[in-house]
């Protein structure tokens, strides 16, 4: 399910990787600048009333695209995107006169000796209704189409040269209005909906391999080779690298390509945490496919007795928001939009799960590696627990109705998870878990939206000043939802982060990206081929 609500003029949208969306009653209102361009002057009369209506013509549509953005989110930025240039300009001329002639035609009817035009108009209009009920582009139309057009010109000249009340035909113009606008906005919900649920939805081919990796599973001798490689998995001195996921084929990309572009490999063990229902998959899946000598381990998050008594022993991947912030600056108050992703529940446990090792690095299923992380291993983190990008777009005290009576810095940047360095033993000495339990119970309220939702507050307040900033081309966030990432960018990023709705696993994907993550998709896997996943 997906929804959306309005609070005192603003919205605010919680999108979250587990394929739902979530709102809360979030207000940001800290005024920021406009970066609407203002009106261009020019030294000619007929230059500067051009230059004018070109600019407020673009005001005008760039206010329409954020409104859309606001009340529809990524649908309206994926729409914009793959919007079509129709060839309907005769459709176009058939509903402006059907629009007339609807108008016309109830005051024509009353009027006496009138019964050949009215039986005319009449007829007409159930034409151009028949013709527009069979036709989207004009391709469509029947040959007639221009005879049909013409007599209507004829039957409407007719009508408007008959004595009415002007007042009627407008009134009647403005009831076909509203009803055009209101079955518009329907079908754009309708669009918006059925968009939100294909992403939300697992495609059939990935459920499907899911599927036949279980059976295969249990109908197979045991592959399990995690008891010859046990001496790595709480060993400290070594790489540790950990992915949350349910999306087999994505964590199998992020480990792909972090260990392709890795000169060494031996060191280097991923700790797959998944839920019952995809672990026996996915312990198949890694078995069967080798990652150079890396070591990969998958865990059943269910069934870590750990975690049992922290009340989270439900899986709980990164969660993603999208923050819609007031911007005021008079005389205009315009809204802008963000795309948050932040720690799930799960996150805050990890210490306690891997009680013996000293640093890891959290990945995101949705995040390619493009160069070696070695590097990343050396980094002094001064202290401080998360090694994260901050993202300066969005200031703590932006969020200060959603992050209620907490004691916060108002000017500290959010930061952004997906591709994260946490020193585990400064995470214990501060007990960030500790904190993450306090402000757990005292933000939740009952209901998952609730508990899903508090991950944004948590995740702000529960790092506050535990955050070493990473430098920006450690990752690339953006792929899953913005069209307009610089290619250069691209190139020159260490990873690639697929934030956002539009995941490259999915059709709804954005194309100019997916190939960074189709490269590293496993070859000739023969459970790929039956379920029709199309490498």
């Amino acid at each position: 399910m997906f929804g959306w609500s309005m609070s005192s003029g603003h919205i605010c949208w919680f999108i979250g990787k587990q394929k739902a969306l979530v709102w809360a009653s979030t207000v940001v209102t800290t005024p920021q600048r406009v970066t609407s361009q203002p009106l261009l002057a020019s030294n000619t009369k007929n230059d500067g009333k051009e230059s004018r209506k070109n600019n407020i013509k673009s005001l005008t549509t760039d206010e329409t695209e954020r409104s859309c953005q606001l009340e529809f989110g990524t649908y309206c930025l994926w729409s914009w995107e793959h919007k079509e240039m129709m060839n309907d300009s005769t459709i176009k001329r058939l509903k402006d006169q059907l629009f007339v002639a609807r108008a016309y035609y109830p005051s024509i009817a009353k009027l006496r000796g009138q019964e050949n035009l009215t039986h005319e108009l009449k007829q007409n209009i159930q034409e151009h209704e028949h013709m527009l009920s069979e036709a989207i582009l004009d391709g469509d139309l029947p040959p007639l189409v221009a005879r049909n057009i013409q007599k209507m010109d004829q039957t409407i000249a007719r009508a408007k040269s008959c004595t009415v009340d002007c007042k009627n035909v407008d009134k009647k113009l403005r009831q076909i209005l509203d009803l055009t606008e209101d079955e518009a906005l329907f079908h754009k919900k309708q669009s918006a909906f059925l968009y939100h649920l294909s992403v939300q939805t697992m495609p059939k081919s990935l459920h499907c391999l899911s599927m036949r990796l279980t059976v295969e599973y249990f109908k197979s001798p045991p592959m399990d080779s995690a008891s010859s490689h046990a001496h790595k998995f709480e060993n400290p001195e070594l790489r540790h690298y950990v992915i949350f996921s349910r999306n087999m084929l994505a964590a199998s990309v992020a480990i792909n390509s972090t260990v392709a572009n890795s000169e060494a490999t031996e060191d280097m063990v991923f700790h797959v945490l998944t839920d019952g229902q995809n672990y026996y998959a996915m312990k198949l899946w890694f078995a069967r496919n080798s990652y150079k000598e890396a070591t990969i381990r998958v865990l059943n998050f269910e069934e870590l007795n750990n975690i049992k008594n922290e009340g989270t022993a439900k899986l709980s991947l990164t969660e993603e928001f999208h923050v819609s912030i007031l911007d005021a600056d008079k005389p205009s108050i315009q809204m802008r939009t963000e795309y948050l992703s932040v720690f799930g529940h799960s996150h805050f446990i990890l210490p306690e799960i891997f009680k013996n090792l000293k640093k890891v690095v959290v990945l995101d299923d949705d995040v390619v590696v493009q160069h070696d992380l070695s590097s990343l291993w050396n980094l002094d983190l001064e202290g401080k627990v998360n090694g994260a990008v901050e993202f300066c777009g969005v200031k703590l005290g932006q969020l200060r109705t959603y992050l209620g009576r907490n004691i916060y810095d108002a000017d500290s940047c959010a930061w952004i998870s997906g591709f994260n360095i946490l020193d585990l033993e400064k995470w214990r000495e501060h007990n960030v878990t500790g904190t993450y339990l306090q402000l757990l119970q005292k933000l939740q309220t009952r209901g998952e939206a609730s508990w899903r939702g508090a991950a944004l507050p948590i995740s702000l307040l529960a790092f506050q000043n535990l955050i070493h900033p990473l430098d920006d081309r450690w990752t690339l966030s953006g792929l899953g939802h913005d069209f307009g990432v610089n290619a250069e960018a691209i190139g020159n990023a260490v990873s690639l982060h697929y934030n956002g709705n539009m995941k490259p696993w999915l059709e709804l994907g954005i194309p100019n990206y997916k190939k960074y993550w189709k490269k590293f998709l496993p070859q000739e896997e023969r459970f790929m081929e039956e379920c029709n996943v199309s490498p």
